[in-house]
């Protein structure tokens, strides 16, 4: 056999492998159940931060400027 086509089943044989590869994944993440979003309860609740304008702050701390 040629050199070529030596590679071209070489690489026949590693995209088909990779291809079942890929199959057997996705058939495996399958079988974990219906995927279902975060539990919105558990969420932390947001904050205002006043540290991100410190001209806010020194008005909170200081009312006279």
């Amino acid at each position: 056999m040629e050199r070529s086509k030596i590679i071209a089943i070489i690489t026949g044989v590693i995209s088909i492998a990779l291809a079942l590869g890929y199959l057997l994944l996705v058939t495996l993440l399958d079988f974990r159940g219906e995927m279902l979003p975060a539990p919105q309860s558990q969420l932390p609740v947001s904050m205002q931060l006043a540290t991100a304008n410190p001209t806010l702050r020194a008005l909170t701390i200081y009312p006279q400027l």
